[in-house]
C-alpha cells in the first residue's frame, strides 16, 4: 500500500540557498504598519478586564460609605497616568503588590478613569465635570482634565465663573483658571451682578480690579462694583473701601458723576476718611478742567463711514502699537461728512451724509442720525436724532455731553450749535456761533468748546471762537494765520492744533498751535502730505491723522505727530483711502464679540 510521504516543516537548520528570490532594485526590505493594531490591542485588553483575566491588581477605591474594587492591569493605567507609572514601577511598596487602596475619592469617578485607560473614551457632564476633574488632576490622567477643562470652558457664564476660577486655582488647574480670568475681565459687569462675585474676599476683589485689563465701558462701572461688594456686608466690608477706592482709576471717573456720588452715596456718608478722599480728586479735576482719564486696557483708533467715489459704511479700528486693523460691524447706512467721539467708552457718529452714484443719477441725503457703536458687542444702535440734519458737522465732548457744532444742508450752512445729554437722550440748542461754519475744526479743551475756520457757502474762514458752557456764551479769539476749511482740531497738552485743511485753491500741509494762556497761534512743523477732510485724533499723547483728500486723489496715508520734537513722522497706510471719516479713540472691541460677528458672516455666506 503506498504510503504518502508527510511535509517535513523546515527547521532552523534547513537550508534555503537553493531557493531563488527575484532580484529587487532598491532596498530589500518592506516596512509595514497596521494602523488598527493599537485599537485591536486596547479593545483585546479591554476584554481580559471585563472577563477578569490575565488582571494582576486590585483596585479597592473608598469615599465615605461607597466602596467598590477594580480588577486591572497595571501596565494599562502605568501607560496613561505618570500617577501609577511611579507607583508600579518605582520602589513604592504597591509596586509588587496585588492589591491597592485609594481614599477619598468616588469609585464611581475611578470607573471612569479606568474606562478611559481601556478604551480612551470619556463622557463629561454638569453633574459630573468637577469630580472628574479634581480626580483627573490627582492621578495625573492628562486628556481627561484636558476634556474636563475645554466641557467647562464652552460653559462659563456670568453666575458660575467666579466659582470655577476659584475651584481651578486650588487644584493647580493654571489653563483654566486663566481662561475664567480672561473671562472675568471681558465680562466684568455682568460678573460683577451675580451672587458669586459677592462671596470674593477684599484682597481677591483688589486683585481683580488692580488689572488694566479688566474692559469696562466706564470707570464708573468698577466703582460700583466696589462699593457694591462693600454694600452686601456693610459692618464687615466698611473698612476696606479706602484700599479699593485706591485701586480704582478716580481720575477716569466722569465728573458728574464722581460729583452726584459725593452728594448721594449713602456709603460714602458713613465713610468720611473716603469721601474727602474722593473730594480733593474731584476739586483736582474741577480746578484745573481735567478730561477724563483713558479707561482701562488697549485703546484703538475708530474710524466710521468716509467717502470715496459715494459714500462708505465702513467700520475699522487701527491699533497703532501692532500697526494693523480690524475689520468691525458696518454703519447702519453708509455715511460721509460724519462727526465721531467717545463719551463713556461708546462710540458716537452725529449727522453727516448718505452720497451715492445710481444708475439713475445720484442721490444726497444729509442725516440727522445719532448712532452708538458698542466695543463690547460690536453692535450699532440709534440715538434720539439731531433737531436740524448737518452735513461736514464738527464734533466734540464738554463735561460729558455732546456738541454738533455748524455744517449744511442743501445750501443751507449752518450758525447753530445742538447739544446731546445722555441722562435725558435729548437733543437742545445752544447759543449759536458767530458765522456760520461747515468743515470747521471743533475740539474740546479744559471745559470749553473751540471752534475755528470752516466755510459759510462764500466766505473760508480763518477765525476762532471759544463756547462757555455754563453761561451760554460765545467769545472770540485770536484769529488763523491761514484761511482753513476741512480741516482737523484736536487739543493736547492744553494746547489746540490747527491741522491741514483747504484756503479754496489747495489742500494744506500747514499745522498752527494756539496758546490758550496767551491767545496766540504759533506755525508748527507740516505734514508730509496736503490733506483735507481728514481725520484727527490724539492718541498716547501723539497726533495722528488719516486719510483726507488734495489734487492727488484719496489718500490712505497716515502720519504721526511728536510734540516734544515737532516732527511728523509716515506711519503706515490704511486698507483704503478715503475723507470725510469720523474717527475717535476708545477701548478696542472684546475678542468674542468679533468671533460672533464673524460666524455669523460665515453662516450668512453659506446660506
Amino acid at each position: 500500500m503506498h504510503c504518502p510521504m508527510r511535509k517535513r516543516r523546515p527547521t532552523c537548520d534547513s537550508d534555503f540557498s537553493a531557493i531563488a528570490v527575484p532580484s529587487m532594485h532598491g532596498s530589500g526590505y518592506l516596512d509595514y504598519t497596521v494602523e488598527t493594531h493599537a485599537s485591536r490591542c486596547l479593545k483585546a485588553m479591554e476584554e481580559f478586564r471585563r472577563l477578569g483575566m490575565l488582571c494582576d491588581l486590585v483596585l479597592r477605591v473608598s469615599h465615605k460609605d461607597k466602596t467598590a474594587a477594580f480588577k486591572v492591569h497595571k501596565v494599562v493605567l502605568a501607560s496613561c497616568s505618570p500617577y501609577f507609572r511611579a507607583m508600579f514601577t518605582s520602589s513604592f511598596r504597591e509596586c509588587g503588590a496585588p492589591e491597592v487602596t485609594l481614599r477619598d475619592v468616588c469609585p464611581q469617578v475611578v470607573e471612569r478613569l479606568i474606562d478611559f485607560a481601556y478604551t480612551a473614551r470619556i463622557t463629561v457632564g454638569e453633574k459630573c465635570v468637577l469630580h472628574l476633574l479634581l480626580a483627573a488632576m490627582r492621578f495625573q490622567f492628562e486628556d481627561v482634565a484636558k476634556a474636563c477643562c475645554d466641557f467647562l470652558m464652552k460653559h462659563l457664564e456670568p453666575a458660575n465663573v467666579v466659582g470655577i476660577a476659584r475651584f481651578a486655582e486650588e487644584i493647580g488647574c493654571t489653563e483654566l483658571n486663566q481662561h475664567c480670568r480672561e473671562y472675568i475681565n471681558t465680562h466684568f459687569s455682568e460678573v460683577t451682578k451675580e451672587d458669586e462675585f459677592f462671596s470674593l474676599s477684599h484682597c481677591q476683589l483688589l486683585e481683580l480690579i488692580s488689572q488694566d485689563s479688566i474692559k469696562v465701558l466706564c470707570e464708573s462701572e468698577v466703582y460700583r462694583a466696589c462699593t457694591d461688594w462693600v454694600r452686601w456686608d456693610m459692618e464687615g466690608r466698611a473698612q476696606y473701601l479706602h484700599a479699593l477706592l485706591n485701586a480704582v482709576h478716580i481720575y477716569a471717573l466722569p465728573p458728574k458723576f464722581l460729583k452726584n456720588q459725593l452728594l448721594s452715596c449713602p456709603i460714602l456718608s458713613k465713610a468720611n476718611s473716603c469721601k474727602d478722599f474722593l473730594s480733593k480728586i474731584f476739586q483736582d479735576m474741577t480746578l484745573r478742567k481735567l478730561p477724563p482719564a483713558p479707561n482701562r486696557g488697549t485703546q484703538l483708533i475708530y474710524v466710521a463711514g468716509g467717502y470715496q467715489q459715494h459714500s462708505l459704511a465702513l467700520m475699522e479700528a487701527y491699533d497703532p502699537s501692532r500697526n494693523m486693523w480690524l475689520k468691525l460691524a458696518d454703519m447702519v447706512s453708509p455715511c460721509s461728512g460724519l462727526g465721531a467721539c467717545s463719551l463713556f467708552g461708546l462710540l458716537y457718529t452725529v449727522g453727516g451724509r448718505n452720497l451715492s452714484l445710481q444708475a439713475s443719477g445720484s442721490t444726497n441725503a444729509e442725516s440727522s442720525a445719532l448712532c452708538c457703536y458698542n466695543p463690547m458687542t460690536n453692535q450699532w444702535s440709534q440715538r434720539a436724532p439731531l433737531n436740524t440734519p448737518r452735513n461736514r458737522v464738527g464734533v466734540a465732548v464738554v463735561d460729558g455731553c455732546i456738541y454738533a457744532v455748524g455744517g449744511s444742508q442743501g445750501s443751507a450752512h449752518h450758525n447753530t450749535v445742538e447739544r446731546w445729554d445722555p441722562e435725558s437722550n435729548r437733543w437742545s440748542f445752544t447759543c449759536p456761533m458767530s458765522v456760520a461754519r461747515l468743515g470747521a475744526g471743533v475740539a474740546a479743551c479744559g471745559g470749553f468748546l473751540y471752534v475755528v475756520g470752516g466755510y459759510d457757502g462764500q466766505t473760508r474762514w480763518n477765525t476762532a471762537e471759544r463756547y462757555q458752557p455754563d453761561t451760554n456764551t460765545w467769545h472770540q479769539l485770536a484769529p488763523m494765520s491761514t484761511t482753513r476749511s476741512g480741516l482737523g482740531l484736536v487739543c493736547l497738552n492744553s494746547c489746540l492744533y490747527a491741522i491741514g485743511g483747504y484756503d479754496g485753491q489747495s489742500q494744506l500741509c500747514s499745522v498752527e498751535r494756539y496758546n490758550i494762556a496767551r491767545n496766540v497761534w504759533e506755525a508748527r512743523a507740516p505734514m508730509h502730505h496736503c490733506r483735507s477732510a481728514h481725520g484727527v485724533t490724539v492718541y498716547q499723547g501723539r497726533i495722528f491723522v488719516l486719510g483726507g483728500f488734495n489734487q492727488q486723489g484719496f489718500l490712505s496715508s497716515i502720519e504721526c505727530y511728536c510734540p516734544e520734537r515737532n516732527e511728523w513722522t509716515r506711519v503706515s497706510d490704511m486698507p483704503a483711502g478715503r475723507s470725510g471719516m469720523g474717527v475717535a479713540v476708545t477701548m478696542e472691541p472684546c475678542p468674542g464679540s468679533l468671533a460672533e460677528a464673524e460666524a455669523e458672516q460665515e453662516e450668512g455666506g453659506a446660506t
